[in-house]
């Protein structure tokens, strides 16, 4: 076997084995063992108006594309893939990509999007299985075009792609009268949401939070206690929000952690409630940022608005965000004694996932990546812990008052 095989070879199987899968195999249809598609290695090479994007991969794969306006975008559809390549490798500006990422679209799928630098079509797709040590290259070469070309491209390739997402399942249990909660774990997937300098993601300390909260929540027996994902994957924000009416949730909290460049001296928890009017700027912001985590994940969506359509909808919103503010209002205070609260810890700001109106909804930023105070809070176990036993101590006065007031309010969500 030629050197560079061998070497190609061995990098996979470290990979495999690395990632615990060199032993571990899933069962296909047939019984036999399926090795998992593995991601190793992406290349950028930039040739005139020409820009090829290289995959090395385990075994060959079946990709999918499709091309997407405001902002350009190709959409790579792939079967699950297991992409172990550097964090920050796509960050970087090539050709005519000026960025690109990757991640679990949802379950049993995979995605790449790249943003463009200058408008482009796909000019060519191909898989080479010839690879050194039993690999596969996927190849997809980029070709520079006009405006006009462009935004036909788009129109084509919505047609003959649609990229529809599961409708979410959530079991019901006629018999189970508690209150429902759904713990919203923010971004996931192929949307990673803020990082930190060390290359931590936001995805991945929210998930962990969350499955903590779940947990004590859980020991409580009080709740039905529902999560809109319970792994890395991306959920849509119409879908989350979906989910939780499905569910006839009594309570939704969407937990994220924010960051912001150039400063460390910006931190503290913040509690979120919906408005179509943002309290400041900064809540703006952070809320228009959030709102585009569909669009950055290649998923075309309306304003995800809940619609209200008469009068009776109209007062459920209405009591629904009395309800609300009531829980941010006691949250907040409730932390008070454990978090570093943000010098305007209860704000308030256009989150699409906050816009049921028929679901008490707040968002909880734990804090900011950006400050490493504020980073190492949130990855202490011993923080973490304060901060759920506080957060449930909130939760259950909410629902004890709520109960209180049943029989007086006139519409309840």
């Amino acid at each position: 076997m030629a050197p560079f095989a061998r070497l190609i070879r061995l990098c996979l199987m470290a990979i495999l084995a690395f990632a615990g899968l060199g032993h571990a195999r899933a069962a296909g249809a047939d019984g036999k063992a399926e090795t998992p598609v593995i991601a190793a290695a992406v290349s950028v090479a930039v040739d005139g108006g020409k820009t090829r994007f290289s995959v090395t991969m385990s075994r060959s794969v079946v990709a999918q594309v499709q091309l997407m306006e405001g902002p350009d975008r190709v959409i790579v559809d792939l079967p699950e893939v297991a992409f172990h390549i550097p964090p920050d490798q796509g960050r970087r500006s090539e050709g005519l990509i000026a960025s690109y990422r990757y991640g679990l679209f949802a379950p049993g799928r995979s995605r790449v999007v790249m943003e463009l630098a200058q408008p482009a079509v796909v000019s060519a797709l191909h898989v080479d299985q010839n690879q050194p040590g039993g690999a596969s290259l996927l190849v997809i070469e980029l070709s520079r075009v006009d405006r006009d070309h462009f935004r036909k491209a788009v129109a084509e390739s919505a047609g003959a792609s649609k990229s529809a997402q599961a409708e979410p399942a959530v079991a019901k249990d006629a018999k189970d009268t508690r209150p429902v909660i759904v713990i919203d774990p923010g971004h996931g997937g192929i949307d990673p949401g803020a990082a930190a300098l060390s290359g931590v993601y936001e995805k991945d300390l929210i998930l962990s939070f969350a499955q903590l909260l779940k947990k004590k929540l859980d020991a409580e027996g009080r709740y039905k206690v529902l999560m809109t994902r319970e792994q890395d994957v991306f959920i849509s924000l119409g879908d989350r929000v979906k989910f939780a009416r499905m569910a006839k949730a009594d309570l939704f909290i969407s937990i994220h952690a924010d960051s912001i460049s150039g400063t460390q001296e910006v931190r503290g928890l913040t509690v979120y409630t919906g408005s179509e009017r943002a309290s400041d700027a900064e809540s703006a912001r952070l809320a228009d940022r959030e709102n585009r985590a569909d669009s950055l994940a290649g998923v075309e969506s309306g304003d995800g608005a809940d619609d209200v359509l008469d009068i009776l909808q109209d007062l459920t919103l209405r009591e629904t965000r009395t309800f609300s503010h009531g829980f941010a209002n006691r949250l907040v205070g409730e932390l008070d004694s454990v978090a570093r609260l943000n010098k305007n810890a209860r704000r308030e700001a256009g989150f699409r996932v906050l816009r049921a109106h028929d679901v008490p909804s707040v968002l909880v930023e734990l804090g900011y990546l950006s400050s490493q105070k504020d980073l190492d809070l949130i990855m202490s176990d011993e923080w973490r812990g304060k901060m759920v036993a506080s957060m449930t101590v909130a939760i259950d006065r909410f629902f004890a008052t709520r109960l209180a007031r049943q029989g007086a309010a006139a519409v309840l969500p």
